[in-house]
């Protein structure tokens, strides 16, 4: 078993919990171990100088799900700026691989492999239709067997490095082989990949841990296009390199991508963000929204700046993500 253990506050909650494990008694027939042929372990090497090294490493390992013969679904966050990608299977196959796409508004990546692969593919279901309370699977790589945890919260997850989901999917009790680990519908559909361990699992509760998955459906209408041209169709997402935390009720800047277009600009670790195009906004979520209606990749935000007392408008030109992203020499 690898669920995290925890003191969970709140007497819904522990009846919610009281009722999962009893109706999980009840399904200890199915044979959870079948899903440990569709997943496959990732092993992943970034470029030298990978600006995303500090907060990654340069080493990263963690799940892929088959999709077909040579193809795998991660999380998008394995593959930034990798140079060298390895996919394992559970007997143990090793496949060498190379990163087909990487998709930063969803967070998901794909794996292209040199040589078929000997697991088996998972299909796709219909996360939209995933609901509180609903039992599934979670299952990582090196598990034997899925894990039967329930879904706590669907709601909006915003993450400081300029990332919002919509309709993000969290669970119970919390997993600690979470990176890309597969959710899987209790008819065994792929219905999310996961991405983070989180406190604030539950709806307007603090202290609650749990995981959050991505929605397949983010990936479902653009796969087609990541797998034949490595990236979504249609107008590309403003990016402007800032990592931002809510500090005592203000949008802070907190870091700051080398050389990109918030740093090139001016602005500093530190400066509270407090307008954008003239406009206020009430949360981080608000925030991004604001910036992305600005306009595609290589529109130019004004945002507005309280810096060492003072207030400023400063003009940010924006970028497409991928143009920020180091690759190996020659590709």
């Amino acid at each position: 078993m690898r669920l995290i253990g925890t003191i969970i506050p709140g007497v819904a909650l522990l009846g919610a919990l009281a009722s999962f494990s009893a109706g999980a008694q009840t399904s200890a027939a199915k044979d959870l171990s079948s899903y440990a042929q569709n997943i496959v372990r990732v092993e992943a090497q970034a470029v030298n100088d990978a600006q995303s090294t500090e907060t990654l490493g340069r080493e990263r390992a963690g799940t892929g799900v088959i999709l077909d013969e040579r193809t795998v679904l991660t999380i998008g966050y394995l593959l930034l700026e990798a140079e060298q990608v390895d996919v394992v299977s559970t007997s143990g196959k090793k496949a060498p691989g190379t990163v087909a796409a990487y998709d930063h508004a969803s967070g998901f990546g794909v794996i292209r492999t040199l040589v078929p692969l000997d697991g088996k593919p998972l299909e796709f279901g219909d996360s939209d239709a995933v609901s509180e309370k609903e039992k599934v699977l979670t299952i990582g790589q090196g598990e034997p067997e899925a894990t039967e945890i329930f879904v706590l919260a669907r709601k909006p997850f915003t993450g400081s490095w300029e990332y919002m989901l919509d309709n993000a999917i969290f669970t119970f009790p919390p997993v600690n082989n979470w990176s890309g680990a597969a959710l899987i519908t209790s008819s065994g559909k792929l219905i999310g990949l996961g991405s983070l361990i989180v406190n604030d699992a539950a709806n307007g509760q603090r202290g609650v841990p749990g995981n959050m998955y991505v929605p397949t459906n983010l990936v479902r209408p653009i796969l087609k296009d990541l797998l034949a041209t490595g990236r979504r169709s249609g107008p590309v997402q403003p990016w402007l390199g800032m990592t931002t935390e809510v500090v005592r009720g203000n949008l802070m800047v907190t870091k700051l991508s080398k050389q990109g277009p918030a740093e090139s600009a001016g602005i500093e670790v530190g400066d509270i963000i407090v307008g954008v195009s003239g406009e206020k906004f009430t949360d981080q979520a608000e925030f991004y929204k604001r910036v992305w209606r600005q306009g595609p990749a290589g529109t130019t935000v004004s945002l507005r700046v309280l810096h060492g007392g003072d207030v400023k408008d400063v003009p940010v030109k924006s970028i497409d993500r991928a143009e920020s992203m180091r690759r190996p020499t020659g590709i």
